[in-house]
């Protein structure tokens, strides 16, 4: 994304944040891509988490192979890594594949099809119209699917480490409540409001202005699909350096 893009990226988001002309049918549209976000993705969202978490206990319990290092903290690690890193960053690279492609594919598609301008026609205001309740379902549901993925993910870093026998349930619950700071939650959550900002504006950017037909709504998909992931990774690094 070049500067001329960055340009053009932002003055679309200012046009979505201008006043609406209803607010109910605003709301309604807010609701279903509410559930289209979150509720859709969940069922991925919880499988990935909770292999994610078993692996990673298996993984910290070969290397702690120390008679000096006691096995509390393996839950500790596992605990840590989930809440900073693994669950924000997985979901919103997850969510960026499944949702980010669904977004540029029906905004492309109405574009090619001339349904966005039957839409300024008409007067409404299309930005606003088809990208501001993804933009609000996205950052309210994305740090809703990341509290739910690091509770899965603990979770499944019981269940492989109980059950491979790495460690004991009650050493694995006593490294996960040893030491716990609040803050790393607080760090998870802007991380996870800066996610779904990105995972639904950039593929509504890319769809919005495609030119063609069927084949460019398909290179405009993809290529919201890897803008989204690098811009997350990028944002992950920056929000990083900035709260911790």
């Amino acid at each position: 994304m070049n500067f001329t893009n960055f340009g053009k990226y932002l003055l679309l988001l200012k046009a979505v944040f201008r006043k609406p002309e209803k607010f109910n049918i605003y709301m309604k549209a807010i609701f279903q891509q509410m559930d289209f976000v979150g509720v859709g993705s969940l069922g991925l969202i919880a499988i990935i988490s909770t292999f994610i978490g078993a692996v990673m206990t298996l993984q910290i319990a070969f290397q702690l192979v120390s008679d000096f290092i006691p096995k509390t903290i393996i839950g500790s690690v596992n605990r840590d890594s989930s809440i900073l890193e693994l669950s924000p960053t997985i979901t919103a690279i997850v969510l960026a594949g499944k949702i980010g492609s669904a977004i540029s594919s029906e905004i492309g598609t109405m574009r090619v099809s001339e349904q966005i301008d039957a839409l300024e026609i008409m007067g409404i205001n299309s930005p606003g119209y088809l990208i501001l309740p993804k933009l609000i379902a996205g950052i309210t549901m994305v740090p809703v699917l990341v509290i739910c993925s690091m509770f899965l993910s603990i979770g499944g870093g019981f269940l492989g480490g109980t059950l491979s026998g790495a460690v004991s349930p009650s050493e694995y619950i006593q490294g996960i409540t040893t030491d716990f700071n609040p803050y790393t939650i607080v760090v998870a959550l802007v991380k996870a409001f800066v996610f779904g900002f990105i995972i639904t504006t950039v593929p509504a950017y890319e769809g919005f202005y495609v030119k063609g037909g069927a084949l460019e709504v398909a290179q405009a998909s993809t290529r919201a699909v890897v803008i989204s992931c690098i811009s997350i990774l990028a944002c992950d690094y920056i929000v990083t350096q900035l709260l911790l």
